[in-house]
């Protein structure tokens, strides 16, 4: 990986001597299953007589051509880079070279469906992988136009950028699609997938009176299971709103949506070809969770064809501004033109619960990042620059009104279409309709790093009555800004058996202490909520007396966005090391049956699991791990036949399962010998079901792999990889390891599945055997394997589940001992220790 880096002063120097006009791109798939031939000819105007280097990882480079004058490739290609000496003011630039398909999801990915034996391909750019595909200037701002000229199988479809010409037959069963040019746009959202896909079409018209035609596109083997009619009324609702809001047409000619096969992220919005992970075509029944997720994603990226595709960042530094725009603009769109409604309640549980996490880590970073070179920007896909940067988004929305926010954003659109920005370029655009400064909000909001802590502080006479009322804001002391809120506070007491809201007022808070005179006199309420309605970007803090009242009492709120806030604020107490986590057990235990929020009861079981497997004093952990997984199979057993919250339920409680009898338990739903009504043993549920039971020790690799045997795809691949490495001896865990480190041809999906039945918390016995080898193979396999494959393996074989002392010494140790290995490397092992260290603290505020 150093050889394929490149430096943010190396992109401004070469921008200053570079400007793009055109690449043509002529693609051969059709050589064999493991390289495919690429010739580029790029057309740019650079400064006379100086020097520079375009971008290439490729097997081999056959010739270089510049201007017409031969380079000798052994001379001029080495590092990922070509040399490029003696520019005219004008330079035709071909290069002819055979590059290589990826099992890793990065540049042209390729897959042959275990089902039917078919080959797919697709390309994923981000962040800089559009080199391994075709020679390019690698950088956001060098856009240029993009033709693609694509030779393949002749049965396939080939989908591009721009609209899928005609192919022409050239024989030999192959034939050729040569695609018109692009706008002028980036190089990692350009894109090629190609292959025997499925797909069905539809059209909308858009603001400006084009017809704008929609494909939906996925495997032979799944289509069956793809609701294409449901993902074009998405993306309608979705043109409808953005075009209204951001007052600009869809800028591209077409729009395909295509869900490929090993995708390592959940989507990515090359322009007028998205493409998303196949998690999103459902095969067995999931969880209205990861179905308003999917809308949600669906809407993210194409809240990116404007924001991040039209307009691009400069460099990687402003990647919040697509990514905290996209995360914010699928959100409020979703809210208000789809039916989930309660999207905002979502954001609560998921998003901002990542965005704190990560903002209490030690490579926390402020919104706008110092990112220095490519490997910075690869492991700044964090709850930064999604979460918080969306939650920052809100909070400036309404700051400077809504409506002056979509005002602004269309001036931002009409001003700077199809260059690049930094993030000053819409600061002065909302500025501008708003009349607001913004210059101090910047600041404090983007420019520095943490989040704070507001906690209330209460006085009362002896009659109840409320004699004072302030808002403490704190910050931690690396970090110590002290931010303006706006925010409401919300009363609420016991009626009826329903915790309703009697009062509620709205003020801005800043500086350390702000008095709030307007609720002396009032009664004090059963549970005081700071940052009522989630207006403000802050962890709040639960008096005693209102925790005491959310334990006993949590479900009775009636509005499920109050229910998120103190779901959240009683977390953030326990991951604080200020409540234990035995009281968070019981309040999860006794208020989660009744939660309606399907996304709030996936994220609370999730944190649920980690207090019963790793916060808990080590002395009681036992015990909490079986009232845990007893506690869940009552819930499972109680909730509504075929509900969201029985699948959500039994799925925890499997994953749980902490005894023999809870084991056998699992064995018997498997086999139907118990029965919950309204419960379908699918595909994906018996899966997960055996994963609990390899990791119990109750299952085989044999059973595994009749499972397998029956289940042939590349999903029931992915859950016998995870199954195998659960298994908890000590001979299973070696053989899962060395398929792991020593070869390196697993696929991306099989890798990250594989880690994380490696780490399965029922196996945490014989994760201690295996903490040396981890940090022994932490340079080699950063030197060796692709980022997105090191990064699997670096953080998914961390043995976190030990949760001890050992472990933080041994990291802390690895940590000063390799003081040079590569920041990015370094990033990645210190958040592991951040995590160790937690829960370190929790488990000693258990003890108490």
């Amino acid at each position: 990986m150093p050889g394929e880096n490149l430096t943010r002063i190396e992109a401004q120097e070469r921008r200053a001597i570079v400007d793009t006009h055109e690449y043509h791109v002529r693609l051969d798939l059709t050589r064999g299953d493991e390289v495919f031939g690429s010739v580029t000819t790029a057309r740019f105007a650079a400064t006379e007589g100086a020097s520079t280097f375009i971008d290439l990882i490729a097997r081999s480079v056959n010739a270089v051509t510049l201007n017409g004058r031969s380079l000798d490739p052994a001379e001029v290609f080495a590092d990922s880079r070509i040399a490029l000496d003696g520019l005219a003011a004008e330079n035709e630039l071909v290069v002819d070279a055979d590059c290589e398909y990826t099992n890793t999801g990065e540049g042209l990915h390729r897959f042959v469906d275990p089902v039917d034996g078919e080959v797919y391909l697709y390309t994923q750019f981000e962040v800089p992988d559009s080199r391994r595909v075709f020679a390019v200037f690698e950088q956001p701002d060098l856009k240029a136009e993009f033709t693609f000229d694509v030779t393949a199988p002749a049965a396939w479809k080939v989908v591009s950028n721009s609209p899928t010409p005609e192919p022409v037959d050239v024989g030999d069963g192959a034939a050729r699609w040569t695609f018109p040019a692009t706008p002028r746009i980036s190089s990692y959202i350009t894109a090629l997938v190609a292959g025997p896909y499925e797909s069905t079409f539809s059209e909308l018209t858009s603001a400006d009176g084009r017809v704008i035609p929609l494909g939906v596109y996925a495997r032979k083997s799944l289509w069956q299971y793809l609701d294409a009619d449901y993902v074009f009324e998405k993306t309608r609702q979705g043109f409808a709103y953005f075009e209204e809001k951001f007052g600009f047409p869809y800028p591209f000619a077409k729009y395909d949506q295509l869900f490929v096969p090993e995708f390592n992220a959940g989507a990515m919005e090359n322009a007028g070809a998205v493409t998303f992970t196949e998690t999103y075509v459902f095969r067995s029944k999931v969880t209205d969770a990861v179905k308003e997720r999917r809308v949600v994603t669906i809407l993210h990226e194409l809240a990116h064809m404007w924001f991040g595709d039209l307009v691009t960042m400069k460099w990687w530094n402003d990647l919040w501004l697509n990514e905290s725009f996209a995360e914010w603009a699928s959100t409020i769109a979703t809210a208000e033109a789809t039916e989930w409604e309660a999207a905002w309640t979502t954001f609560n549980a998921m998003e901002k619960t990542w965005a704190y996490r990560q903002d209490q880590l030690p490579s926390t970073h402020p919104v706008v990042a110092e990112i220095n070179d490519l490997e910075d920007v690869q492991v700044n896909f964090d709850g930064i620059t999604y979460a918080k940067g969306g939650s920052v988004l809100k909070q400036l929305a309404a700051w400077v009104g809504i409506e002056q926010f979509f005002a602004g954003v269309a001036a931002y659109f009409q001003k700077h279409q199809w260059s690049n920005t930094e993030v000053g370029d819409l600061l002065a655009e909302l500025e501008a309709t708003s009349g607001r400064d913004l210059g101090d909000w910047a600041k404090k909001w983007l420019e520095t790093a943490g989040v704070n802590t507001l906690s209330p502080l209460i006085e009362q006479d002896d009659h109840g009555s409320l004699t004072r009322f302030a808002i403490v804001q704190t910050a931690p002391s690396d970090y110590p800004t002290i931010r303006p809120h706006r925010l409401a506070v919300g009363f609420y007491s016991l009626r009826g058996g329903v915790l309703e809201r009697v009062h509620r007022v709205e003020l801005d808070v800043d500086g350390d202490r702000t008095e709030v005179p307007e609720l002396r006199g009032i009664r004090r309420p059963d549970l005081v909520l700071l940052n009522d309605d989630d207006l403000a970007y802050a962890k709040i803090r639960l008096d005693e007396r209102s925790l005491s009242t959310a334990i006993a009492h949590l479900k009775d709120i009636a509005d499920p966005l109050a229910r998120s806030l103190v779901w959240g604020a009683a977390w953030d107490q326990t991951r604080d090391a200020e409540a234990s986590a035995t009281d968070y057990i019981d309040l999860v235990l006794r208020n989660i049956g009744a939660e309606t929020e399907s996304t709030t009861v996936r994220t609370t079981l999730a944190q649920l699991q980690l207090a019963a497997n790793s916060y808990v004093a080590p002395a009681t952990r036992e015990a909490a791990r079986e009232r845990v997984a007893d506690g869940l199979w009552e819930l499972a057993q109680a909730a509504e036949a075929g509900s969201d919250s029985q699948l959500q339920f039994v799925t925890a409680f499997a994953s749980a399962a902490a005894t023999p009898a809870h084991v056998e338990t699992v064995r018997a739903l498997r086999e139907g010998a118990t029965v919950l009504d309204g419960l379908d043993i699918d595909t994906d549920l018996s899966w997960q079901l055996l994963v609990a039971l390899a990791a119990g020790g109750a299952a085989t690799a044999a059973d595994i792999d009749e499972a397998r045997a029956a289940d042939n795809t590349a999903k029931g691949g992915e859950f016998a990889a995870q199954a195998k490495a659960a298994l908890p001896s000590s001979e299973a865990k070696q053989d899962a390891w060395s398929a792991l480190i020593d070869r390196a041809d697993a696929p991306n999906t099989i890798v990250r599945s594989a880690a994380l039945g490696f780490t399965h918390p029922a196996t945490v016995d014989v994760l201690a055997e295996f903490v040396g080898p981890y940090f022994e193979m932490l340079l080699p396999i950063w030197e060796s394997r692709s980022y997105q494959i090191a990064q699997y393996l670096i953080v998914g074989l961390y043995p976190s589940a030990l949760a001890n002392v050992e472990l933080r010494d041994a990291t802390r140790a690895w940590l000063s001992a390799n003081k040079d290995a590569a920041p990015a490397l370094r990033r990645l092992v210190s958040e592991n220790l951040a995590g160790v260290e937690r829960a370190l603290a929790v488990q000693e505020r258990d003890a108490q």
